[in-house]
């Protein structure tokens, strides 16, 4: 006679307070979420009412501004200079960030000096130092170093208020992107060069194939934040009487008085703007995660479609007639 090791239980005979399907399942309601949400909906309700009824705000003078000419030669002027800045601050950076790297002690030295010095200085005074470097070099020269001079210009005519602008904020970019772009040279495994040296490949192909690329992941976010910060920072050139975006606005209000309406026709614009960039920052960070991820999360644009697929595809389901079951 053997004893029976297995239970005769079954899940039948357990008592019904027991069983799971005598549990109600009650979803929890995400009451602060809601509050959360109404809260929102208020104060976003109370922006858009007083943007409407104040007439403090001259929306007509307003929309009479947005789109004028100088208006818009002034949006030139400060996409020209966050053009300029934006990629050769780009490139100095790149320089800069290999100098930091570099095994050589002058180098490196140099390189972090530079990047201190010009993230120490604010960017207004920077540019009013180029604005006004004739003050201090009334020639600028070419020639052998301590030797003869092969030509010489003057300083105030060599160096515009546009190009001293655009120095001062190419500088200052260069500044902070070498930092950026060290951080993401820093980022890729090691192994990576270790296995292009073993390969033979060239130290230059190895920067500019193998580990830039991969860097790019890294700096692509910060790297396009701060060319949004270097778009707003154009509005330091106001300084130089050069007529970006803020200094037209400034001379416009400073004629009519018109103040909160010119300095709404400047915020919509460096919105605008900043919306532009970040939708190029979004497409760029895509295009470098190919190589990281293996399903790309679609675009905004493959989800419209795929909506609009699965929509008809519903109602094409739903007008077939049904069978008839016996």
């Amino acid at each position: 006679m053997t004893a029976s090791l297995t239970s005769d239980r079954s899940p039948a005979a357990e008592p019904p307070d027991t069983q799971p399907e005598a549990f109600t399942i009650v979803e929890r309601r995400p009451i602060g979420r809601w509050i959360a949400s109404i809260i929102v909906l208020i104060l976003l309700a109370q922006v858009i009412n007083g943007l409407f009824t104040n007439p403090n705000f001259d929306l007509g003078t307003f929309a009479s501004f947005l789109l004028s000419d100088s208006i818009v030669r002034a949006v030139g002027t400060t996409l020209q200079l966050t053009l300029i800045a934006g990629v050769l601050g780009f490139l100095g950076g790149i320089v800069l960030a290999l100098g930091r790297l570099s095994k050589s002690p002058l180098l490196s030295s140099a390189s972090w000096t530079f990047v201190w010095l010009f993230r120490s200085v604010p960017l207004l005074v920077q540019v009013l130092f180029f604005g006004f470097l004739g003050a201090l070099y009334a020639q600028i020269s070419i020639g052998i170093p301590f030797g003869p001079i092969f030509h010489s210009w003057d300083t105030r005519d060599l160096i515009a208020p546009f190009v001293a602008g655009a120095i001062g904020l190419t500088l200052h970019q260069a500044a902070y992107n070498a930092e950026i772009i060290r951080s993401g040279i820093l980022s890729v495994d090691s192994g990576q060069l270790e296995a292009a040296s073993a390969l033979g490949i060239p130290r230059g192909k190895q920067f500019r194939l193998i580990i830039f690329p991969q860097a790019m992941r890294t700096i692509v976010p910060p790297a396009v934040n701060q060319i949004i910060d270097l778009l707003k920072g154009t509005s330091a050139v106001f300084v130089l009487a050069i007529p970006d975006l803020f200094y037209q606005s400034q001379v416009i209000y400073g004629r009519n008085g018109r103040i909160i309406a010119l300095l709404l026709v400047a915020t919509v614009w460096y919105i605008f703007l900043t919306a532009v960039l970040s939708i190029l920052q979004y497409y760029v960070e895509r295009y470098f995660s190919k190589g990281s991820a293996r399903n790309l999360e679609p675009t905004p644009r493959q989800r419209i479609v795929r909506a609009v697929r699965a929509w008809r595809l519903r109602r094409e389901v739903t007008a077939q007639p049904k069978d008839a079951t016996s």
